[in-house]
């Protein structure tokens, strides 16, 4: 800071003349003519208050704060500069250029001067001075009687390089991760005002690091997008101005992309796919065929994608899928040499990736041996790998399946004699179906040769190299289970026919010595019926049904008639309950007669 000692007497130009001269480094002489250094422009900062010459006119300096009362009628904002060459000088006013007029008016000695001064003025008011070799800036805030005021910016930030950003609130910010944020809140008013943080509407705590004003937000990440807000208050009121926080991600490449694999189950068909990549792909497909080609690329925000063929638009006949990531080639003849790219660009940068399609056939190659059949023994043989080859390059089988298939001649391998090992014949069955028995089996030790004999052998040679497998094992050791069924019941169930009726009995499963059971152990087995058909006297019984009465109406729509309707025995044709009889259906009972039209008298 440069300290002020003179005491303001005037609004002419020799105030600044004076100051400047007064603060000039010692080793630069005015009065002689020797040429004073070069130096870049620097304001003179004034550690005072703000100095009111009358009870209508206020003269202050950078670094001050103006309160506008009802009878201010002047405002002189001072600002002096030194530097060589001569710094030029301007205004602004919230980070606009100040268009003078008769109010506003631009004194000889770069001063600021506001007559009349009204709502409007209100705000903070930057001088500028630069010259060749750099410049600088210094703010005064105006305010109305004492109300908070805050320097805000309207501009919109972007950085996609430097490692820290500092920008005015207001600004919108977009900038990369891992870099350093500091949002700017210079906040004047009378009395001082106090400044709260929030961010998305909520106040932030102290994990921020906040100081005189400032926000700090450090390596920020995708987490930290959101709308900051600085408010400041005073007892005259309070003001609240927001920035809005983008993290910007570059396009990158993505090792995987599942969107491929969707799109083709999608379309239900499957042709051969690539993806690009910043260093470049190669494919090589059959001639004719369609092909798809990604751009695995991801960013935030995400990428706009522009396809290119040899550096120029797409001519060929194609379409995008999956929101123009994936490029399908209908006919990969009509792009028989070239390169294909995708730009993938956002604000913070942009990335090409590459791909080339060649037309080659596929051939089949004999080329390798597979792996012998046996390691030892008369029967080891080796067939040659029969495989699909594109450019020199192995690729699925599938590719050659319309290719005639070369003949196939084995070799003979590994034939020598093999290490003793353990022969086992199959078990024996069980000596039991249930309740527990034993299975055996033969367990020798024996060596193949490379005639093809098997030669018997020691148990020790065998065991050197493993354990000797066991030769009784138990088997069936579920209990022994059976159906039981009980003696049949009456034959009194519902008659389902002449004389024929339903009879029941229970069936139960149960173990050797009677104990029941779940019937699951017995599903093995076939079960017994548990109902079945009977003869009974008690279902011998018809519907007996007697003549109509006489209708009670010899004409019209209302005459009916009617008659009994009995279930009875056939044997003793005495009634019985109709229970007995509901396996036939019922005869009517009544029934309309008569209908028809009534003469009428005369």
């Amino acid at each position: 800071e440069y300290p002020f000692h003179r005491h303001v007497s005037g609004f002419t130009s020799s105030l600044r003349t004076s100051s400047a001269e007064a603060l000039l480094p010692t080793s630069v002489d005015l009065t002689n003519g020797l040429r004073r250094p070069h130096q870049k422009p620097a304001i003179l900062r004034k550690i005072s208050a703000a100095q009111q010459l009358s009870a209508s006119e206020v003269v202050t300096h950078l670094g001050q704060t103006v309160v506008l009362a009802s009878g201010t009628l002047s405002v002189l904002l001072h600002c002096e500069a030194v530097g060589n060459p001569k710094p030029t000088i301007s205004w602004a006013k919230n980070g606009e250029e100040v268009k003078y007029n008769d109010r506003m008016l631009l004194q000889p000695d770069d001063s600021l001067q506001i007559l009349a001064p009204v709502e409007a003025d209100v705000g903070f008011y930057a001088c500028n001075a630069s010259n060749a070799l750099g410049s600088d800036s210094v703010s005064i805030a105006v305010t109305l009687a004492g109300k908070p005021l805050i320097k805000a910016s309207r501009s919109t930030v972007i950085n996609t390089e430097l490692p820290a950003v500092t920008v005015d609130i207001g600004s919108t910010v977009k900038t990369i991760k891992r870099s350093n944020v500091t949002i700017s809140c210079q906040v004047a008013g009378v009395p001082e005002a106090e400044v709260t943080w929030f961010k998305n509407k909520v106040k932030l705590s102290s994990a921020y690091h906040l100081h005189k004003g400032e926000l700090l937000i450090a390596n920020v990440s995708l987490s930290d997008q959101g709308l900051y807000s600085c408010k400041a208050a005073n007892l005259r009121g309070e003001v609240t101005e927001s920035s809005q926080l983008v993290v910007l991600e570059p396009p990158r490449p993505l090792p995987h992309i599942e969107a491929l694999t969707a799109m083709l189950s999608s379309t239900g068909t499957s042709p051969p796919s690539v993806w690009t990549s910043p260093s470049g792909t190669k494919m090589t497909i059959s001639p004719g065929s369609s092909a798809l080609i990604g751009c695995a690329v991801d960013g935030h925000p995400t990428p706009n994608i522009t396809w290119l063929y040899s550096g120029k638009p797409l001519s060929m006949r194609h379409r995008f899928l999956a929101e123009g990531r994936i490029l399908q080639i209908f006919n990969i003849s009509d792009a028989p040499e070239g390169e294909f790219s995708c730009l993938a660009q956002n604000e913070a940068g942009s990335l090409t990736q590459k791909t080339s399609l060649a037309i080659q056939e596929y051939q089949w190659s004999l080329d390798k041996l597979m792996a012998c059949s046996a390691s030892c023994g008369h029967k080891g043989v080796q067939l040659p790998q029969l495989r699909c080859l594109l450019d020199g390059i192995e690729v699925n089988i599938s590719h050659c399946k319309e290719k005639p298939k070369p003949a196939l001649q084995s070799i003979a391998c590994n034939r020598r004699d093999c290490p003793s090992r353990w022969m086992v014949t199959s078990w024996s069955p069980c000596t039991r179906s249930c309740g527990g028995g034993i299975q055996m089996r033969r367990v020798t030790c024996q060596q193949l040769t490379a005639k093809g004999s098997s030669v018997p052998m020691s148990n020790e040679a065998c065991a050197q190299a493993s354990k000797r497998p066991v030769d009784t094992q138990n088997c069936n050791r579920q209990p022994c289970v059976e159906w039981v069924a009980s003696s049949w019941g009456q034959c009194n169930g519902p008659c389902i026919g002449p004389r024929l009726a339903v009879q029941h009995r229970q069936i139960l499963c149960q173990t050797k010595d009677g104990t029941s059971v779940s019937p699951d152990q017995c599903s093995a087995l076939t079960r017994p019926l548990s109902t079945q058909n009977c003869w009974t006297d008690v279902c011998g019984v018809h519907w007996r049904v007697s003549l109509w009465t006489v209708c009670t109406a010899t004409c019209g729509n209302y005459g009916f008639q009617s008659r009994r309707v009995d279930c009875v025995h056939v044997r003793t044709n005495k009634p019985v309950l109709e229970y007995y009889c509901s396996w036939r259906p019922r005869p009517a009972n009544w029934q309309r007669c008569n209908i028809t039209p009534c003469e009428n008298s005369t």
